[in-house]
């Protein structure tokens, strides 16, 4: 059972979205109350279990307000950046990246990665109907409720979800004191 929810996983995505490989998967969000002390999370799951060692922080340093689209853009390009700049914590290049969104977060990031998005496969997980968007497909994909491939990705989102909440709490925490 584990080697299904983790492997079998990566596996299903791989055949469900296109995929030619599925072993590291990087997942951001956005975390911020009004737009204030706004930071974002990236979470790293390889094989389909998390590396807790390759988690990520940010702050939010050049988007003024609540604007989720441009801080994604920032941080996904600030990563990418990073990557290509030759730092070893971030030479590593993923297979795919999930964006916690929609559409609309989807379409902004791949605006801002430019030519990585030719490299590195991303997509977006909206969290009402669990839609998965994919670049050039106006209608999303849905996954079987009960399908591994489903639930990894839930759990890779959740995971960058509760991250982002935590280190927003901490920075929040922080100022306020």
């Amino acid at each position: 059972r584990e080697r299904e929810r983790t492997f079998g996983a990566c596996d299903m995505l791989c055949e469900r979205l296109g995929l030619k490989s599925a072993r590291r998967i990087e997942c951001y969000d956005i975390s911020h109350i009004s737009g204030t002390d706004k930071v974002a999370s990236g979470v790293c799951f390889i094989n389909g279990a998390k590396a807790a060692g390759e988690y990520r922080k940010y702050r939010i340093k050049t988007v003024e307000g609540n604007d989720d689209f441009h801080c994604m853009a920032e941080v996904l390009t600030r990563r990418l950046a990073r990557a290509k700049a030759g730092d070893d914590k971030f030479a590593e290049l993923p297979d795919l990246i999930v964006i916690d969104g929609g559409k609309g977060q989807l379409s902004s990031v791949l605006e801002a990665v430019g030519e990585w998005s030719e490299r590195i496969n991303f997509i977006s997980l909206a969290k009402r109907e669990e839609e998965v968007f994919v670049p050039h497909q106006s209608e999303p994909i849905i996954l079987p409720r009960d399908s591994y491939a489903l639930k990894l990705l839930q759990r890779i989102r959740d995971e960058a979800h509760r991250f982002a909440i935590t280190f927003h709490r901490g920075t929040r925490g922080k100022r306020m004191r």
